[in-house]
Parts: C-alpha cells; sequence; structure tokens
C-alpha cells in the first residue's frame, strides 16, 4: 500500500503550479509548441529509463538531459529571466515584505492620477496621434530611463500630447511615467518576438509587449493609423479599449501597486 501523506500532496501541487507557470510563459513567448516538445521528451525518458529499463537507450537519454538542461537556459534566458521576475513581483511577495518591513508611507506617496494619462490618450485617439506610454510599477526602469531624454516632470495632459505631436523631435520612442512624473521621453523598449501577436499590430506594440514581458509596467499604445486604445500587461494585450475601459484598468492596477 502507498503512503501518500501531506508532504506528497504538497510535493505534487508545488510541481503543477511550477509547470502552470512555465507553460503561461512559453505561452506568451510563443514558444509552446516547445513545452509540449520538452514533457513528451521528459515521458519518454522516464518510461525507457524507469518503466522498461532500457539500459543502453536510458543511458542516451540521460547524457541528452544533461546536455539538453543547459542547452535550454541558453535558448530560454528571455522566459527563465521572466520567471524569476514574475515570482519576485507578486502581490502577495509584496504583502509578505511589507508584513516583515513596515515603512512610514502615506497612501498618497506613491500615488498617480491616471486621469491626465486617460485624457491625453482619448485625444490622441481621435486625432490619430501614435503613442506610447509605460507606467512603472514596483520594478524599476531604470535602464529604459537612460536611453531616452530625461524630462522629470509632473504628470499633465498638455504635456504628454505636446510630446507625441507628430512634428515634435521627441514623439518617437516611449514615455515613462514613475510615481507620478514624466521620467523620460524616447526611449528604447525591448522588441517583444512572440509568434502569437497579431501581424496587424505593428512595432509599437511589440516594444509594449516586449516591456511587460520583462518587468510588471504597464504599457498603453495609441495606434497612428486606427487611433484604436491598447493596453499590455504582465505580456498579454487588452486590444481596442474605450476611454472608460482604459481609465477602469489603470484606476485598478495602479491601485494594487
Amino acid at each position: 500500500m502507498l503512503d501518500f501523506g501531506i508532504k506528497d500532496a504538497i510535493d505534487i501541487i508545488c510541481v503543477a503550479i511550477l509547470l502552470y507557470q512555465i507553460y503561461r510563459l512559453m505561452k506568451s513567448s510563443g514558444s509552446l509548441n516547445v513545452f509540449y516538445g520538452i514533457l513528451v521528451f521528459i515521458l519518454i525518458w522516464i518510461v525507457v529509463s524507469q518503466m522498461f529499463e532500457m539500459k543502453l537507450l536510458g543511458s542516451i537519454f540521460d547524457k541528452l538531459v544533461s546536455v539538453g538542461g543547459l542547452a535550454l537556459i541558453v535558448i530560454f534566458q528571455e522566459e527563465i529571466r521572466r520567471f524569476f521576475l514574475t515570482l519576485g513581483s507578486q502581490r502577495q511577495l509584496s504583502y509578505l515584505f511589507r508584513w516583515f518591513y513596515k515603512k512610514n508611507v502615506t497612501d498618497d506617496d506613491d500615488d498617480m492620477s491616471t486621469l491626465p494619462v486617460v485624457m491625453a490618450c482619448n485625444y490622441m485617439s481621435k486625432n490619430l496621434v501614435g503613442a506610447l506610454i509605460i507606467l512603472e510599477r514596483e520594478m524599476s526602469l531604470t535602464d529604459i530611463v537612460k536611453s531616452g531624454e530625461t524630462i522629470d516632470a509632473k504628470v499633465n495632459s498638455e504635456l504628454i500630447k505636446n510630446i507625441f505631436f507628430k512634428n515634435s523631435p521627441l514623439h518617437d520612442g516611449a514615455m515613462i511615467i514613475s510615481h507620478g512624473r514624466i521620467m523620460a521621453v524616447g526611449c528604447i523598449l525591448p522588441i517583444s518576438h512572440s509568434l502569437s501577436i497579431p501581424k496587424d499590430l505593428g512595432l509599437r506594440h511589440r516594444a509594449a509587449l516586449g516591456i511587460t514581458q520583462q518587468s510588471d509596467a504597464i504599457a498603453i499604445i495609441v495606434s497612428e493609423e486606427t487611433g484604436a486604445i491598447s493596453v499590455a500587461m504582465h505580456g498579454e494585450f487588452r486590444l481596442r479599449l474605450a476611454g472608460n475601459e482604459l481609465e477602469s484598468i489603470l484606476n485598478e492596477q495602479m491601485k494594487n501597486n
């Protein structure tokens, strides 16, 4: 009779959670077929080595697994990096750290009004002005800020519209907003190479998805061709949003920051 206890149940649950998180990362990066292939290979390896105890074939599989582990780390270094970034930025961990380390911070210290951003996006959407706005959350975007022109100005609807005006010298690249201030404009973002991105979406959308795959930031995109407003977060898109939907998403996400 099998001796199945609480530790075994916890072990199975942990493995299931780990596999699910890997599945989500692979899906968002367009590498889902590779994930399925790895699972099939592992199952075959277990059957050959453990069930049928085929020594010759089993030893070949053992060598492939030992070398394949390093190969997978090299091939999927971005996905692995994003996995640990996601793991370390979960709200549950944040609450845990805050419970051990309590700071005397008022609720308004890091608060920012999302209304100027929403108003500017609505205006740019109606006038077919392209824009890419990144809202920093818990993870620092210092390296991204350094790639652009530093401004450090209070978030203002008119300023946002003027920066992304078609003839403005700073309209290319992304705007980074942190703690209620426009930190930099014209910033360069990492481009996502996910195959799941619809083909009708351009470079702005790929850049927006790229930064949300590598951080917990929120990216707002206004299409220059259609005027459609979209949001990227956690490596996923929310496309063609109305102004009230954008405001609701930003208020919810930034409030929980």
